[in-house]
C-alpha cells in the first residue's frame, strides 16, 4: 500500500521538538509539543527507536530472524506461540477480514506477488490463469486460527504466508505513541509511513492539523486538511503503485475474493479511528471494496471514513455520517 500525508505547517514552530528516521522500510516523524531538555530528547528518541525496533523484529516480512518469518516457516496444524503485539495485530486483521467477508486478508501475499507487486515479485505483468489459480489456492484468512488464551496461531496449510504490512505500520504508530506517553509527554503527533496518531491538543490549545493528499498519480497536492486530537488516521489508495499493459491499468490493490486487482474507480480512502492499527486495516479494506460497496459497509459499521475517486469531471468525494462533521473542517482544495 502507498499513501502519504503532508504535515501542516511543514516547519515546526518553536517549542515543538521533532524526531525523524527510517524503519520498517519507510520513514517516520514524531513531533512532541513540550520543552525538552537535551537529556529528555535523547530519552524520547531511544523510546521511539525501541518501539519501532520491536515491531520490526516481530512483523518484518524481509528479516530472516523476525517472528513473522518463523511463523510462516512453521508447519501446518501446529499452534505457534507469538508475542502479544503480533497477536494483537492478527486479531484486528482477522476481525476486519470477517467484517468485510475477506476483502482484507493477511494471506493475500501470493496474489500480490503473482501480479508483479511486492518484495520478490516478478516483473510487472498479468499472471497466467494457471499461476493465478495456484496463488489463489494459498490465500484465505480462514486458514489462520487464533487462540487468545494461549496466544497461538495455527495455519491450515504449510504454504500459507502471513503478511501484516497492511496493519503493522499502524501498530508501530500506536507503539511509538504509547512509548512517548509513558515518558509523560501527551502532546505529540506520530507518523510512520503515512499513518498518523495525534495526542492531546498542542500547548496553545490548537488541534494537530494534517493534510490529505489528492489521489493524483501525476502530481502532488493537498485535497484538504483534518484537525486531530487523541485519535488516529490512515489512508490507502491505488493511485501510485500500478502498471499498464496493452492499455490496461493494473493497481497494486488486490481483491483477495477475486484474486485480481480492484476494478472500481476508487482512488483513496481515509479512516479515522481511536487507534492506528484499526485505521490502517480498515483503510486498506475499504479501498479494496471501493466507493460503493466500501461506503455501505463503512456506514453500516459506524466508521469515520472519507472516500475520494476519479469521476468523469474530476475528483469526487463522499463521507460517512460520522465523518460529515469532520469534512466541514477540510480546507479548500488546491
Amino acid at each position: 500500500m502507498l499513501w502519504r500525508y503532508v504535515f501542516a505547517p511543514p516547519v515546526a514552530p518553536p517549542g515543538i521538538a521533532e524526531f525523524s528516521g527510517q524503519s520498517l522500510g519507510t520513514t517516520w516523524l514524531v513531533k512532541v509539543d513540550h520543552d525538552l531538555l537535551e537529556a529528555q530528547r535523547t530519552e524520547v528518541r531511544v523510546a521511539i527507536e525501541g518501539a519501532l525496533d520491536l515491531v520490526d523484529s516481530l512483523m518484518s516480512t524481509w528479516r530472516d530472524d523476525s517472528e513473522l518469518t518463523a511463523l510462516n516457516a512453521a508447519p501446518a496444524n501446529e499452534p505457534f506461540r507469538v508475542a502479544a503485539e503480533t497477536f494483537d495485530v492478527l486479531s484486528v486483521s482477522q476481525a476486519v477480514s470477517e467484517a468485510t467477508d475477506g476483502a482484507f486478508d493477511v494471506t493475500v501475499r501470493p496474489l500480490v506477488s503473482a501480479w508483479g507487486f511486492g518484495s520478490g515479485a516478478s516483473a510487472p505483468e498479468p499472471p497466467t490463469e494457471e499461476v493465478l489459480a495456484a496463488a489463489r489456492a494459498r490465500v484465505g484468512f480462514r486458514n489462520v486460527q487464533l487462540d487468545p488464551e494461549a496466544s497461538t496461531v495455527t495455519k491450515a496449510r504449510d504454504d500459507l504466508t502471513i503478511d501484516l504490512s497492511a496493519a503493522a505500520k499502524g501498530f508501530a504508530v500506536d507503539e511509538v505513541a504509547r512509548a512517548v506517553e509513558a515518558l509523560g509527554f501527551g502532546r505529540y503527533l506520530v507518523e510512520v509511513g503515512g499513518e498518523l496518531r495525534a495526542g492531546e491538543a498542542k500547548e496553545d490549545g490548537e488541534p494537530w492539523r494534517v493534510a490529505i493528499e489528492t489521489p493524483d498519480a501525476r502530481t502532488r497536492s493537498i485535497f484538504g486538511v483534518l484537525e486531530m486530537t487523541r485519535e488516529a488516521v490512515a489512508t490507502s489508495g491505488d493511485y501510485r503503485d500500478f502498471y499498464e499493459v496493452d492499455g490496461v491499468r493494473y493497481a497494486h490493490l488486490i481483491d483477495p475474493r477475486t484474486g485480481r486487482p480492484v476494478g472500481h474507480a476508487g482512488a483513496s480512502v481515509t479512516v479515522i479511528e481511536s487507534n492506528t492499527t484499526a485505521a490502517d486495516a480498515w483503510a486498506t479494506a475499504l479501498s479494496v471494496l471501493g466507493p460503493v460497496e466500501g461506503y455501505d459497509i463503512a456506514e453500516a459499521s459506524g466508521l469515520t471514513a472519507f472516500f475520494i475517486w476519479q469521476g468523469e469531471n474530476g475528483f469526487e468525494s463522499r463521507a460517512t455520517s460520522s465523518m460529515e462533521a469532520r469534512v466541514s473542517n477540510l480546507a479548500s482544495r488546491n
